[in-house]
């Protein structure tokens, strides 16, 4: 009866402390399986950890409560005495264990988050290495690629660039901040009277005018750049080209001016015509008011030279009224010659157009008046064209053209010398060309736009009534040609500028045209 109390408990004992131990190894076993599944996963490592010291305490503790029943129960309770110590001990031992796995288990925790942070971010980074070193990796894969995709498209703006600065008809050049040229394109070239480089170029040594360099360089230097700058540039070979100028600054990386960039336009031909247009509506002016003076001239003139020739019969010829009258009858011509030229100046006069053979023509003129220029020691030099087109025409008054020219040659060389004339046909213009060329004293550069005004000479008074080179102008107008003037003559062998005066009068051809002079 008096253990029969304890039987029950004794047994419960046994099966907790055995079902503890069990417990705890399947704890332990689950543990290590989720370990090995995750092995860098924290909490799996502490309840692994945390299963180990709890199935060291569960055999602990349930070994114990075993070994005291069976002694106790054996009659071995002394035995259990002098174990029993040591079994507490043990579990006290296993006891601290867990309990210090739990205290730390916060620690190890933040830990372990600190340490996973850092490994996400160490991870981070290494993707984005990764990406790069990919990036890197197709970089130079397609580097050759790309730079000759770059170098094709780089070489083409190039060409556009090159083709505009080769083939533009305007002067496209680059100067250094002294002026010297860099770069200058062929068109620039030919306007300095160049076909190629040559030695060290000064852009602002070709200004004919100090007053447009000082604007020029002004302009530049203060804003930076110069919009249609009108100005004279000098060639080499003396010839003046009127052009229209527009230059940027370059600056450097410390905005200091390092040079410019500009184009120039030849103005020269625009103002040619310009001059002429304006030339020709201050000679219709003039031409209008000279036929009605002249109409208004004319009639008294000739009551006066008729009367005159009446007296003249009524007096001998020795007399001394008969000489007045003489004289007065040799003025009053002289004035109705100037009348005629007046009204040829403004074209009053009927005009009677035809086919014209212009080296036949000219032929006429010569044999009128290359005896008074033989005496004078001038020399004639012919170069007709054969084969010439012939032109339309009013062949009188084509006439007086040449006569004119070649009257003012012979008044420029008082002393003598040369006149060549010169024949072509110009198919590009459809125009038949005539130069007559002299080697004469020339004119004066401050002269040449007005040798054509009437009115206007250099001769002495008495000399010339300046009509002479208007009336020619007109003429040559009103068949629809060009007359110009260029003095000193450049010569055709040496291309250098030399004395003397040059006419150029350019007629159109007859669009119906027959050849003179062909072989039979």
């Amino acid at each position: 009866m008096k253990g029969l109390p304890l039987a029950p408990t004794n047994v419960v004992d046994l099966a907790g402390s055995g079902l503890v131990i069990f417990l705890s190894f399947m704890a332990l076993v689950y543990a290590n399986f989720l370990v090995r599944l995750q092995p860098r996963n924290f909490i799996w490592g502490f309840l692994f950890y945390f299963c180990i010291a709890m199935a060291a305490f569960s055999i602990s503790r349930g070994v114990g409560h075993i070994l005291r029943i069976f002694l106790v129960l054996g009659g071995e309770e002394g035995l259990w005495q002098r174990v029993s110590p040591w079994s507490g001990g043990f579990n006290t031992l296993f006891m601290i264990s867990v309990s210090s796995a739990i205290i730390y288990y916060h620690k190890g925790l933040e830990a372990y988050k600190a340490v996973r942070s850092e490994a996400e971010k160490l991870a981070e980074a290494n993707r984005k290495l990764a990406e790069t070193a990919d990036e890197l990796q197709k970089v130079n894969t397609y580097l050759e690629d790309m730079v000759e995709e770059r170098t094709r498209e780089l070489s083409k703006s190039e060409k556009k660039f090159r083709h505009f600065f080769e083939n533009s008809k305007d002067m496209v050049y680059f100067c250094d901040i002294d002026g010297n040229i860099t770069d200058i394109n062929k068109s620039g070239l030919n306007m300095l009277g160049m076909d190629r480089p040559s030695g060290q170029l000064n852009l602002l040594a070709f200004f004919k005018n100090d007053a447009d360099l000082d604007r020029y360089l002004s302009a530049l230097s203060d804003n930076g750049f110069v919009n249609d700058f009108e100005m004279e540039l000098e060639s080499r070979d003396g010839s003046v080209h009127h052009i229209l100028l527009s230059a940027n600054a370059i600056f450097d990386e410390n905005g200091f001016m390092a040079g410019c960039e500009g184009v120039a336009k030849d103005m020269t031909r625009l103002r040619n015509m310009t001059d002429q247009l304006i030339r020709q509506e201050k000679m219709a002016s003039v031409g209008q008011m000279a036929a009605g003076v002249a109409h208004e001239i004319n009639t008294p003139l000739g009551v006066i030279l008729g009367y005159t020739q009446l007296m003249m019969d009524d007096f001998s010829k020795d007399s001394e009224v008969y000489e007045n009258l003489l004289i007065i009858e040799r003025q009053t011509k002289a004035c109705r010659k100037i009348v005629a030229d007046l009204l040829k100046f403004s074209r009053q006069t009927d005009s009677a157009k035809g086919e014209v053979d212009l080296n036949e023509l000219i032929e006429e003129v010569l044999t009128v008046s290359e005896h008074n220029l033989n005496i004078s020691h001038i020399k004639v030099i012919r170069r007709f064209a054969p084969r010439l087109p012939m032109i339309i025409g009013d062949a009188e008054k084509l006439r007086q053209v040449f006569i004119n020219l070649l009257n003012n040659s012979h008044h420029a060389m008082a002393g003598g010398g040369e006149i060549c004339i010169i024949t072509g046909h110009d198919p590009s213009s459809g125009e038949i060309v005539v130069t007559v060329r002299d080697t004469g004293t020339g004119i004066a550069e401050d002269i040449k736009p007005k040798i054509f005004d009437p009115f206007f000479t250099t001769k002495e008074i008495g000399k010339g009534t300046g009509l002479g080179l208007s009336v020619t102008y007109g003429i040559i107008r009103d068949h629809g040609g060009v007359i110009s003037v260029e003095s000193p003559v450049r010569d055709p062998e040496t291309g250098r500028k030399i004395q003397g005066t040059a006419f150029y009068v350019r007629l159109p051809a007859a669009v119906e045209h027959r050849a003179v002079n062909e072989e039979k």
